[in-house]
C-alpha cells in the first residue's frame, strides 16, 4: 500500500514509529496529520502478521479526534500519555525490527532504495507478503526481477518484445549487456557463477508460474508455504541487486 505523503518511510518500521511520533505529538497537546493516521492505521490494519500487534484503541478509534476523545479520560498527564502510547507500540517495533533488520534483507534494501522502475517497491510488497501471502511474495519476486531487467535494458536502449518475452530472455539480453553471460568469459569459475545465476532466474520464473498466484489452480494446487516464499524472495532480491550494482558500475 502506497501511503500519500509518506513515501520517504522505507518499511514498516519507519511507518510504526512515525505513527507512534504522531500519536504522542496528539496526546501532548500537537496538531497530528489525520489523514496520514488513517492511511496507517489501515495499511496495518490490513496486513494479518501485523494486525494483532497494534494497540486494541488504535482499531477503535479511527481518527485523531476520537484518539484524542480516548486519551485524555485515560491519562491527565502528558507524561502518562507519552509512556502508556510508547509502551503499547513497543510489541510492534521490536517486531518490525527484528524481522527488518536481517543482514540480507537490510542490504538489498539499500541497493534497491534508490533504483527506479519499480523494484524497491515490488521488493517491499514481497517483504510484506513473505509472512502472510506465500503465493503474493513468489508472483512479486518475478515482478521484482523483471522490473530490474526491463529497467536497464530501457535505460541502454535495448528493444524487447514487453507483452511476450519470458523472464528467462529478458534476463539473458541483460545479462549479455552488462557482461554477465557465461559465453562472455573465459576463467571457469566465472561461467560456472554466472551459469547458476541463470538457473536462479529460470527456477524462480518455474516457481512463480507454479506456485504465484498469477495463474488459475486445478482441482489439487500446490500451495507454497513461508519458506518457500522467503526463498524465492531473498533469490529474487540478491540477484536484482546484483544486477543493479552491475549496472551502476558499468556507468562509471
Amino acid at each position: 500500500m502506497m501511503i500519500l505523503g509518506l513515501e520517504h518511510l522505507d518499511s514498516d518500521f519507519d511507518r510504526a514509529e512515525y505513527m507512534q511520533n504522531m500519536l504522542v505529538k496528539r496526546a501532548t497537546g500537537g496538531v497530528g496529520n489525520n489523514f496520514h493516521y488513517v492511511q496507517l492505521r489501515e495499511h496495518f490494519l490490513s496486513n494479518l502478521a501485523l494486525s494483532n500487534l497494534i494497540p486494541r484503541w488504535v482499531k477503535v478509534n479511527r481518527d485523531l479526534d476520537q484518539f484524542w476523545q480516548f486519551i485524555k479520560q485515560e491519562y491527565r498527564s502528558y507524561a502518562k500519555r507519552r509512556n502508556f502510547i510508547r509502551d503499547e507500540f513497543n510489541g510492534l517495533l521490536e517486531f518490525l525490527e527484528s524481522k527488518q533488520t536481517l543482514p540480507p534483507e537490510k542490504t538489498i534494501s539499500e541497493h534497491l532504495k534508490n533504483f527506479a522502475g519499480g523494484v524497491h517497491f515490488a521488493w517491499n510488497k514481497a517483504l510484506e507478503r513473505k509472512t502472510t501471502d506465500s503465493e503474493g511474495a513468489i508472483t512479486m519476486s518475478r515482478t521484482i526481477l523483471e522490473s530490474a531487467c526491463k529497467h536497464i535494458l530501457d535505460a541502454k536502449g535495448i528493444q524487447y518484445d514487453s507483452s511476450k518475452i519470458e523472464l528467462s530472455e529478458l534476463y539473458k539480453k541483460t545479462a549479455k549487456e552488462l557482461r554477465l553471460a557465461p559465453e562472455q568469459h573465459n576463467e571457469q569459475i566465472f561461467k560456472q557463477i554466472l551459469g547458476g545465476c541463470s538457473a536462479v532466474v529460470n527456477g524462480l520464473g518455474a516457481l512463480r508460474n507454479k506456485l504465484g498466484d498469477a495463474h488459475g489452480k486445478g482441482k489439487s494446487p500446490v500451495k507454497p508455504n513461508s519458506r518457500h516464499a522467503d526463498l524465492a524472495v531473498n533469490l529474487a532480491g540478491s540477484m536484482a541487486s546484483f544486477l543493479i550494482q552491475t549496472y551502476e558500475a558499468n556507468k562509471t
